[in-house]
């Protein structure tokens, strides 16, 4: 009997079985009658606590999805479920397949990629900043991109201006892994510190213990917004980078992505597009629609 065949099958079983493991979203949906969607519960206005449930821009997406299930055999009457997750642990639940779905959008990467699955893009973030209105002139100007650019100068008047200057990030974020990157490339001396949260990150700019917290500019003016003793914030107009961001879920099953795909297909060529956005983040504009278009599936 020839063996070498059998020489390939623990590595066969290796390839299948993560797939496995994970696949079959519809079937447990379908089974339980429920659709489980995870959210961050501090993450305006794409996703916070009302209730027992969860409202924002992602989780309206969600529910889109919801709807479009519900048209499937056996999900007709499918209920959904919202779950609260720690900022620290969201991926690692949906990974694990303890959510289907996470409605707190998160950029797509390659390293993301290995062990989960992302849908169609439902918004493009864009790197913004928050500091206190009585900032220091300089921080201002340099946060705001208005100090020369070029050669040394540049990094020299930085540093000036930013020395013992005290910034914070969310941790385990793709701003982070900006952040340090851009400090580490401008060799700008400043003290870079994590919190776990992006509510956590406002409250330390507005009691004085951080100089400035970076996150996504429009999550940081809801945030602003929604507090009155945020009145001696401000958020810069300045985006430092844009980043599309998705829908993440357990990577393998392909099914359930394309129910999600779907859902998030014919919603952006639909009529109900613009006032959803318009709703959260202020009328679209033309580069937004035309995103829109360039994100959706036929």
């Amino acid at each position: 009997m020839n063996a070498a065949p059998l020489r390939w099958l623990p590595l066969l079983l290796a390839a299948l079985l993560p797939s496995l493991a994970v696949a079959q979203t519809l079937d447990r949906v379908r089974a339980s009658g429920t659709l489980t969607l995870g959210y961050l519960p501090d993450q305006p206005p794409f996703s916070v606590s009302e209730g027992d449930g969860a409202s924002g821009y992602g989780v309206d997406l969600c529910q889109k999805v919801a709807d479009q299930l519900r048209t499937q055999p056996g999900l007709a009457q499918l209920r959904t479920r919202f779950v609260p997750l720690a900022p620290e642990k969201a991926l690692d639940v949906v990974r694990e397949g303890g959510v289907d779905l996470l409605c707190s959008p998160v950029v797509e990467t390659l390293k993301r990629r290995e062990t989960l699955a992302f849908s169609l893009p439902v918004y493009t973030a864009g790197v913004g900043v928050v500091l206190r209105q009585d900032a220091s002139p300089h921080l201002v100007r340099v946060l705001k991109g208005e100090e020369s650019p070029s050669g040394p100068t540049w990094r020299a008047t930085v540093n000036r201006g930013l020395t013992a200057a005290h910034f914070v990030v969310q941790g385990g974020t793709v701003v982070e892994s900006w952040a340090r990157e851009r400090l580490r490339l401008l060799k700008v001396l400043v003290t870079l510190d994590t919190v776990p949260s992006a509510l956590d990150g406002v409250q330390k700019v507005a009691k004085g213990e951080a100089d400035a917290f970076f996150a996504d500019q429009m999550m940081l003016r809801s945030l602003v917004q929604r507090d009155a003793s945020n009145a001696g914030l401000m958020v810069l107009d300045r985006r430092f980078e844009f980043e599309p961001v998705s829908l993440a879920m357990a990577r393998g099953d392909e099914d359930f992505r394309l129910q999600v795909d779907t859902a998030l297909s014919r919603f952006y060529r639909s009529g109900d597009m613009v006032p959803l956005y318009t709703r959260y983040f202020g009328p679209p504009g033309d580069l937004d629609q035309t995103l829109f278009k360039v994100y959706s599936r036929r």
